[in-house]
């Protein structure tokens, strides 16, 4: 029997939910294993899994290789998409998120099994538009079950955004404690690589610690 194969071009033809399934699957145990190729051509390429097993191995390393390219490629943040038939706007200004906002989306925007929650927070339904500028719905609670049919690139669009603000935030950081080390005494910094802390070796510490203790930094995006 003959499959229809429609393989993706781009992130766009890609769901959320899609790379939620895979994720789930994509463990240290199933790294490099026929199994997760076999998953990984049905997920994104939407058929079943008895289906996959008929295909020529050589197609399916093809078909992988294809989606490895399309998954590396570079993301900017979209500021506006539709959804089933609804536009969805990002969140305007980020320093004007209410607590509730700030919680849900801290809670759950560092895991892929509910990230479609943290989309729910920071895409919410266009009220007003004009030209570029856009106003979102009032934050009402999680209501996130449909954000699961979002395209993959605008996830992603939206998460490289979060970490290069986390970027600049540290690297302001690590420029400041720099030039504070700089200024340290000769006693100051004796008493430092007495106790087994050296200047370089703090430095390097921070660099490894401050990106996983970062939080949501507060800062504005404007649609331009």
């Amino acid at each position: 029997m003959k499959i229809e194969i429609n393989v993706p071009d781009n992130l766009n033809e890609i769901t959320l939910g899609q790379y939620q399934r895979f994720e789930k699957l994509n463990t240290k145990e199933n790294q490099d294993s026929v199994f997760l190729l076999q998953k990984m051509v049905e997920i994104f390429c939407g058929l079943d899994l008895k289906d996959v097993a008929t295909i020529k191995y050589k197609s399916v390393q093809e078909i992988v290789m294809h989606l490895n390219k399309v998954f590396d490629t570079k993301h900017s943040l979209i500021p506006t998409f539709e959804l089933d038939g609804i536009e969805l706007g990002f969140i305007p200004v980020l320093d004007d998120m209410t607590l509730g906002e700030y919680v849900d989306l801290d809670e759950n925007l560092g895991d892929w099994q509910t990230m479609h929650k943290a989309m729910s927070v920071l895409y919410r339904p266009v009220t007003y538009k004009k030209g570029h500028k856009y106003q979102i719905e009032e934050y009402a609670g999680i209501n996130a079950e449909a954000m699961k049919k979002m395209p993959l690139d605008i996830v992603f669009g939206a998460m490289v955004f979060f970490w290069n603000l986390n970027n600049e935030l540290v690297q302001t950081i690590l420029n400041y404690l720099q030039k504070e080390a700089e200024n340290l005494t000769t006693q100051q910094k004796a008493v430092l690589e007495a106790s087994g802390v050296g200047i370089n070796q703090s430095m390097e510490l921070l660099k490894e610690m401050l990106p996983s203790l970062m939080k949501l930094p507060n800062s504005t995006y404007t649609p331009v």
